[in-house]
């Protein structure tokens, strides 16, 4: 195993002791709560998942790798469903199967040290280009460029479909969190544990209709800006761009290097990447509809169903008040623990690699 720098790698019993310092809660709720969870907090964390975090307390600040210390595997190509998934994979072929989903403005490189050190750890681990990332691509120019939350988790389905796949651990962080999140609360039997960054964030587009204060508003400054023809115009410009200053906004003590973005940068140049992003978030605030065939499974995640599969969900300082978890404590009722990463920005397998591990390891033994 590589030493990632500021962390001490140890295996101990399947765990990865790290320096970084990480906070821990049992049954949701930390040792240093900061309360009462601002009703905005809340809604802030459902509304997206990428904005502007607030600047933690310096005592928190840590120091998250600037690139990642390993090389991803080539990327495969497989038929699922609506997609041909580009997708890389690490680790054992009969190891325990863990499919890490990344978010926006992300892409696979997200979990380069991840999978590594859990492909050390004898599991089997793939991570696939969301719709609109990578080399994914459609297989049908007909089929509607959609971004809705419960197409990309039929994505995620299909994929472990076309894999032969009938159970995983799914760990995610932004779109990728919403996705593992929505599979295993819709189809909980191919769930066999959860990693959630940022806890229970499926959308729930009612509660989306209803303003936030204007502090939390501004963090989703994006959101509206794509709601326009002008911001649509503007990020199919400037999309690199802009996803750096994404980058930036939502984890501002992480100095990631130039060549660090450029590996992800590349996953913007798909085709459908502009059509995805801005569908996806015009149809949170309403103002996109989706498809007819989702219709049913997207009821059921307006219902915000409880999730029943072993969890371990993530805050860190992007989460802001509901870093501590407790405004969706209850959403999860299986076997269940929350951690919390100070100092750490929103692309957490990245920025806290060990820690995101950790995470799945722990969760693989609940």
């Amino acid at each position: 195993m590589r030493w990632v720098p500021g962390t001490a790698v140890v295996n101990r019993g399947l765990r990865i002791e790290t320096l970084w310092k990480e906070r821990r809660t049992v049954s949701g709720f930390s040792r240093r709560q900061f309360g009462l969870m601002a009703t905005a907090a809340v809604g802030a964390a459902s509304l997206a998942a990428c904005g502007s975090s607030p600047e933690p307390a310096a005592a928190e600040k840590a120091a998250p790798p600037p690139a990642p210390q390993h090389n991803l595997n080539a990327v495969k190509q497989i038929r699922a469903g609506d997609l041909n998934v580009g997708y890389v994979e690490a680790g054992p072929a009969d190891g325990t199967p863990v499919v890490l989903l990344h978010g926006w403005p992300y892409d696979i490189h997200s979990y380069a040290d991840v999978s590594a050190l859990l492909a050390n750890q004898g599991f089997r681990v793939i991570v696939p280009y969301l719709r609109g990332f990578g080399s994914t691509r459609f297989v049908s120019e007909t089929t509607v460029r959609n971004g809705q939350q419960s197409a990309l988790a039929a994505d995620v389905v299909a994929f472990m479909d076309a894999l032969n796949i009938p159970r995983a651990i799914l760990g995610g962080f932004d779109w990728g969190g919403r996705s593992a999140n929505a599979v295993a609360a819709l189809w909980p039997q191919r769930v066999a544990g959860l990693v959630a960054v940022s806890g229970y964030i499926i959308v729930n587009r009612a509660a989306n209709l209803q303003p936030l204060d204007p502090d939390a508003e501004l963090g989703w400054w994006y959101q509206y800006y794509f709601a326009t023809p002008r911001g649509e115009l503007g990020y199919r410009k400037n999309t690199k761009e802009f996803n750096r200053l994404i980058w930036s906004k939502a984890s501002p003590l992480w100095h990631f290097t130039d060549a660090a973005y450029g590996l992800s940068a590349g996953a913007f140049d798909n085709p459908d990447h502009v059509a995805i992003v801005i569908h996806n978030y015009r149809w949170r605030l309403s103002l996109a509809e989706g498809e007819s065939r989702y219709e049913a499974d997207e009821q059921r995640l307006q219902a915000k169903p409880p999730i029943h599969v072993p969890t371990i969900t993530i805050g860190s300082d992007f989460d802001g008040a509901a870093k501590d978890g407790a405004g969706y404590r209850s959403m999860y009722t299986g076997a269940y623990e929350h951690r919390v990463l100070d100092g750490i920005g929103h692309n957490v397998p990245q920025e806290a690699p060990a820690q995101f591990a950790n995470a799945i390891i722990d969760v693989s033994r609940m």
